[in-house]
């Protein structure tokens, strides 16, 4: 029970101080839309929205969730109060998890705005909705991890963004957002494979497009493998760069 409380009022309080702040808010619904206007408007011919959507949703959770954390994370190491939280007598595994959780649904809630804005031009029906939320959240959940990994090794903002950026420009060209994994040359295909959003990605072109390279069930597992890798690599890090 004590840890149920501690993670909810952790999470209270990052959904009041960060995520509900009119920034971010309109960060999360302007970033989405402009970038499915910018598509629409650049693609040649009559590119249907419903080819863009799979991976507009898959790039609104990767900016949302990222640029969240490096926010949220660096700024409480600078006013201490992250240390006040590792002070308290609850687990380090509960902490992340919380410190997780508002960042995954911002990413989730970031997902559904160009799905809101395609409805309105496009035939949604022969989505498979559940598939759909399932890859939300798993896309959500290893960018968040991603996230923390960065924020965790940065000290101030503006680095920590910084090295997002390493991350997420390359992964809007080689994890099939936009450009086709197939049309790539060799060594970019292999180190698409390499990226968890590839799998987050092809599910969500299995469940909205209906074509996909690899089954459902190996992008999940794939994509489980690389957060149970990446919440390792969190764990360890906030042991060793603020516990010994």
């Amino acid at each position: 029970m004590e840890t149920a409380i501690a993670f909810w009022n952790i999470l209270k309080k990052d959904i009041h101080n960060y995520y509900l702040k009119p920034p971010n808010i309109s960060w999360g619904i302007i970033f989405p839309l402009s970038w499915t206007l910018m598509q629409l408007v650049r693609s040649p011919g009559n590119v249907e929205i419903i080819e863009l959507l799979p991976g507009l949703m898959a790039m609104s959770i990767l900016f949302g969730t990222t640029s969240m954390l490096a926010v949220t994370i660096t700024f409480e190491k600078r006013s201490r109060s992250f240390d006040r939280l590792l002070l308290a007598p609850i687990s380090i595994s509960t902490l992340v998890f919380a410190k997780l959780s508002g960042a995954i649904i911002f990413g989730m809630v970031n997902a559904f705005v160009p799905v809101a804005f395609a409805a309105n031009f496009a035939d949604l029906s022969g989505t498979y909705w559940p598939l759909v939320i399932i890859a939300v959240f798993l896309i959500a959940l290893t960018s968040a991890l991603l996230g923390l990994l960065i924020a965790v090794s940065a000290k101030e903002v503006f680095e920590a963004q910084t090295f997002s950026n390493f991350f997420r420009f390359p992964m809007l060209f080689l994890c099939g957002l936009f450009l086709p994994i197939e049309r790539l040359p060799g060594i970019l295909k292999a180190i698409s494979f390499c990226l968890p959003l590839t799998y987050g990605t092809d599910t969500l072109n299995g469940a909205i497009r209906g074509s996909s390279i690899f089954n459902t069930s190996f992008n999940i597992f794939i994509m489980l493998m690389f957060s149970a890798l990446l919440f390792y690599l969190c764990h360890r890090n906030i042991q060793r760069n603020w516990i010994l």
